[in-house]
């Protein structure tokens, strides 16, 4: 799956997904300060014109196999007061085209949201 959203970053700079226009579509790398250790591919970004963005990142430290981590950020200058699910749905429903999610595990929705 990972590997499918990695194919698409070349070509989704300027594409529009649903009421987004793509940035830019990159690899995510990560440094931590603590133990100085650089871990590359660690997941992969989509940045959006308005500013929101998506972090798709795997994390091994489910029971089994590996979980899907979405991180979706979006401001709203207008709706500042409103509920953040419902201000999130949108790029929610990017991320799960991007992935194919319903098409590969007929999930229409996370099992943990936090």
């Amino acid at each position: 799956m990972m590997q499918d959203l990695e194919s698409q970053m070349p070509g989704l700079r300027g594409r529009r997904l649903g009421d987004f226009v793509v940035s830019a579509a990159e690899d995510v790398s990560y440094h931590d300060p603590v133990t100085g250790i650089e871990t590359q591919h660690a997941g992969v970004r989509i940045l959006f014109s308005n500013e929101s963005r998506i972090v798709f990142r795997l994390s091994g430290t489910g029971t089994e196999g590996a979980t899907l981590r979405l991180y979706l950020e979006r401001y709203d200058r207008k709706n500042i007061d409103a509920d953040a699910g419902d201000i999130l749905q949108p790029l929610a429903e990017v991320a799960r085209e991007l992935l194919g999610l319903r098409q590969r595990f007929g999930r229409e929705k996370p099992t943990v949201i936090t």
